[in-house]
C-alpha cells in the first residue's frame, strides 16, 4: 500500500502501539553516536524517518522527535545492548531508505537503521520510502493508517 503524505505524517496504528513515518525531503547527514564512536549516515530525500512507540501513548512526543531529526537533524544516541536505558525509551527512531519492524530486538541499541524495535502487534511490518510516498508492506488488517496534517 502506497501513501503520500505531503507535509503530513503517516500514522499507523494498533490497539498498543504506533509508529510515525514521513520522507526526510531533503538530503543531509545524520550522527549515529555510540560507545565505540561517531557513524555518519548520508539522507537522501525518499529516505524515511520512522518513530516507534512499542507502548504506545500520546502522539506529540513521538511528532516532536520526528521533526527533530528530520528537520533540525539531530544527531541519534546508540546504547550498548543490556543498557538500562533501553527499558525507559518510549520512542525509538530508525533513518533509511527501507525500515522493518521487529519486537525481537532491544530498543534503543541497533545502529542498523534499517531496524527499528516495535510491538508484537507490528512486528514484520515493512516501510519503504520512493518518490516522496511511503509504502508500506505486510501490515496486519486490525491496524489503522491516516495521514496527519499540521
Amino acid at each position: 500500500m502506497k501513501y503520500c503524505p505531503g507535509d503530513g505524517v503517516l500514522l499507523v496504528r494498533g490497539r498498543s502501539s504506533f509508529l510515525l513515518a514521513a520522507p526526510a525531503r531533503e538530503c543531509f547527514i545524520l550522527f549515529l553516536e555510540d560507545c565505540q564512536g561517531e557513524i555518519v549516515q548520508s539522507v537522501e530525500p525518499d529516505d524515511l524517518v520512522v518513530v516507534s512507540a512499542p507502548e504506545g501513548g500520546p502522539l506529540e512526543p513521538a511528532l516532536l522527535l520526528l521533526r527533530l531529526v528530520r528537520d533540525h537533524h539531530v544527531p541519534l544516541i546508540v546504547l550498548p545492548r543490556g543498557h538500562p536505558g533501553s527499558r525507559r525509551l518510549r520512542h525509538v527512531v530508525s533513518v533509511a531508505p527501507r525500515v522493518l519492524l521487529s519486537c525481537a530486538i532491544q530498543r534503543g541499541t541497533h545502529p542498523e537503521q534499517h531496524l527499528i524495535c516495535s510491538s508484537e502487534e507490528l512486528a514484520g511490518i515493512s516501510l519503504r520510502g520512493m518518490d516522496g510516498a511511503v509504502d508500506l508492506e505486510h501490515v496486519p488488517p486490525d491496524i489503522d493508517i491516516e495521514i496527519l496534517h499540521g
